[in-house]
């Protein structure tokens, strides 16, 4: 195969974590030499050298209405991304999760001569809901990678090229986590309860959640006074969750950083996180957890109009039940947090149940695949291959 150009594309911190990923494996197997990387992305991808033409910052957008007030500047950054291409004429263009953003893009690409191959990289859940966008996505894209392997039989009804490559969320490494390393860090003796607060990685997630979740803390805090609370703070989103929990009537820690985070994760008695990759990590680290979520109230109602799966954390749709609880909207109360939170915290034989559950709806999801990123690098190569020769 003569030197490939590929493009990645991902416009949030999860994106951004896997294109850096992507880019490690996709160097691996053709060698510094024979492959050039570009695209547009964040800090983790630039530090692979894929080096964005913008910051992604504000393009993370969920809920319908939020999307609309957005998309003047998503519709302009659509346009430069498009541009680099039609610059840099890649070989393949993969587009990483961001349905919103991607599918625009896409669309663009589809235009330009000669147009580079189209992979999307974690393709929409179409089995959660809007069924019917599989055909479109189908016939837009020329590779589908699926990091679920639900997902699949949608895509393959309309004759896709798609393929179940594994989450890399579910590969993630935790033997060299430290949990008495986070307890040093924070100064907390062996024996202290730690609550693990995770409020997601996009402004608007924060926005709604950190009061809610410093709230509950409060209360938490108020019924265990040597109960520890650490927040862990995604690099897109770590100033503002600083600066929010500053203004909590309690003592915290802020802790920033994938080795922070999986300390964390590990160390804690029990976490309520923002639904999201999040959970999966937790569950890898036996760690017992509450779930939540909020959207904007108009997003909400057409969302639950949208969806057609009971659950949102993947978790709970692996195993088909209630695994972990789900707080969602109005559900998502200081006390009804506090209460189910708490309900871990007294009762160990709960939280090792809980642990247990956690993890064998992970080896559901995990669908027998051990290295997801090497499997979606593999698939990209593939198509390269039939590109490039």
């Amino acid at each position: 195969m003569s030197r490939a150009c590929v493009m990645l594309v991902a416009v949030e911190a999860s994106g951004d974590l896997l294109g850096a990923e992507l880019a490690r494996a996709l160097r691996a197997r053709l060698g510094p030499g024979g492959v050039r990387l570009l695209g547009v992305g964040g800090e983790r991808m630039a530090a692979e050298g894929v080096v964005s033409p913008f910051p992604i910052a504000g393009l993370s957008i969920v809920g319908v209405f939020e999307g609309l007030a957005a998309l003047p500047r998503i519709l302009r950054r659509v346009r430069q991304s498009a541009d680099l291409a039609r610059r840099e004429r890649p070989d393949v263009a993969v587009l990483i999760d961001s349905w919103g953003f991607n599918v625009r893009l896409a669309r663009l690409l589809r235009r330009l001569k000669p147009r580079p191959a189209l992979v999307k990289y974690v393709v929409p859940q179409v089995w959660a809901s809007r069924p019917w966008r599989a055909r479109p996505i189908a016939r837009l894209f020329d590779r589908l990678l699926a990091i679920h392997a639900f997902d699949t039989p949608y895509y393959e009804r309309e004759g896709a090229d798609v393929a179940f490559v594994g989450n890399p969320a579910l590969a993630r490494d935790f033997t060299a986590a430290d949990p008495s390393r986070l307890r040093a860090r924070i100064g907390a003796a062996a024996g202290d309860e730690i609550l693990l607060l995770l409020p997601g990685s996009r402004p608007s997630e924060v926005k709604r959640l950190m009061g809610p979740f410093g709230a509950a803390a409060a209360i938490l805090q108020r019924q265990r006074p040597t109960l520890r609370v650490v927040v862990a703070a995604a690099p897109s989103v770590a100033a503002q969750v600083r600066a929010r929990a500053a203004r909590w009537p309690l003592s915290v820690d802020l802790v920033e950083g994938d080795e922070a985070r999986f300390d964390a994760m590990r160390a804690a008695s029990v976490a309520i996180a923002c639904s999201g990759t999040v959970t999966t990590e937790l569950a890898m680290a036996s760690c017992p957890m509450v779930v939540a979520y909020r959207l904007g109230a108009l997003s909400y109602e057409v969302a639950r109009r949208l969806v057609t799966t009971p659950y949102i954390t993947l978790l709970n749709v692996a195993a088909s039940r209630l695994v972990v609880p789900e707080l969602i909207q109005q559900a998502c109360t200081p006390s009804a947090l506090a209460r189910e939170a708490a309900i871990i915290l007294d009762d160990a034989a709960a939280a090792s149940a809980r642990v247990a559950e956690q993890s064998e709806a992970v080896e559901r999801l995990r669908g027998g695949v051990l290295d997801p990123i090497g499997a979606a690098a593999d698939a990209v190569v593939e198509v390269l291959a039939r590109r490039v020769g």
